[in-house]
């Protein structure tokens, strides 16, 4: 293990690299992270970084914003399979669809999407900025893609507009019961329920907050309680813990895991640095019409 954390350290002096963390990845890849955050962090983060080479220890959609808009940097990816099911559960021809039937329509993109679907959209969101974005565009329809789920819970924030929503979910999220989190509830209840808008608006509507990782992690921390139960995925637990050492923490069941985020391993961390392998590459047109919908999401996320 030491071996292989100096390597790590040597690799990135020589190739003037920085490691980028999702919350979501194991423990000790967070560890060795230089910055560790949630979607929305990430990709700020990686546009203001002076390195040269950014190292992203996430799934695929996070390594193509990261590119997008920082085109002049190297951006690898430790494990090329690592990607997200959600981030294809949406479509173009759709989209189009949708537009040809709505008048005065904004397509809102979640940022779990791929690359080629940013290209098509108006403004892309992420769970930390969602709300706030929507609420700023001056447009009364809102097309939602990929995720229902955080599609479902913005509008309940924002009745005033007319949401379309498209079909596609987290399944670590979507699998989320409401009758294990009674259950959890029950065991534990003295706990405050945390959960991420990427669960079910039943699940939701049983929580003390709903937020972003990053937002769950700062109510952890400010809040008086001293017991959590938790509706993400599991390698938030790592911040959680860091941050709380005396609070504890509980899940409300034993498959909130991304099964992607855990394919990166310290060893294909060293690989991908040693050899600059899995870079992400988007192509011009690509880039020229998604940087469009993430720029604007920075701009109205200020």
């Amino acid at each position: 293990m030491k071996e292989i954390l100096l390597k790590i350290e040597k690799l990135k002096k020589e190739k003037d690299a920085v490691i980028l963390a999702h919350y979501y990845v194991n423990d000790e890849i967070q560890e060795i992270a230089d910055y560790v955050g949630d979607s929305y962090y990430l990709s700020k983060i990686a546009v203001e970084l002076p390195q040269k080479m950014i190292v992203f220890c996430g799934v695929t959609f996070m390594g193509e914003s990261a590119k997008i808009l920082s085109p002049e940097k190297t951006v690898i990816m430790p494990e090329a399979l690592a990607d997200c099911p959600m981030a294809h559960m949406a479509s173009i021809d759709k989209i189009k669809e949708i537009r040809e039937k709505y008048d005065d329509l904004a397509v809102v993109c979640y940022i779990n999407s791929t690359a080629e679907i940013k290209k098509c959209v108006d403004v892309c969101v992420t769970s930390s900025n969602a709300l706030k974005i929507v609420r700023a565009l001056p447009q009364q329809n809102i097309y939602f893609v990929p995720d229902q789920n955080l599609g479902q819970y913005i509008a309940s924030q924002v009745p005033e507009k007319h949401f379309i929503f498209n079909d596609g979910y987290c399944h670590v999220h979507d699998e989320i019961m409401i009758d294990e989190l009674e259950e959890a509830k029950a065991a534990h209840p003295k706990a405050k329920v945390l959960v991420h808008p990427e669960c079910t608006m039943t699940v939701i509507g049983a929580a003390d907050y709903v937020g972003s990782t990053a937002g769950i992690i700062d109510y952890a921390t400010a809040s008086d309680a001293d017991e959590f139960i938790i509706g993400t995925e599991i390698g938030i637990l790592y911040q959680l813990k860091k941050n709380n050492p005396g609070k504890k923490f509980y899940t409300i069941n034993k498959n909130q895991i991304c099964p992607n985020m855990k394919k990166i391993t310290l060893a294909k961390v060293a690989y991908a640095l040693e050899n600059g392998i899995n870079q992400m590459e988007v192509d011009d047109e690509t880039r020229t019409k998604a940087v469009l919908a993430l720029e604007k999401m920075l701009e109205l996320a200020r």
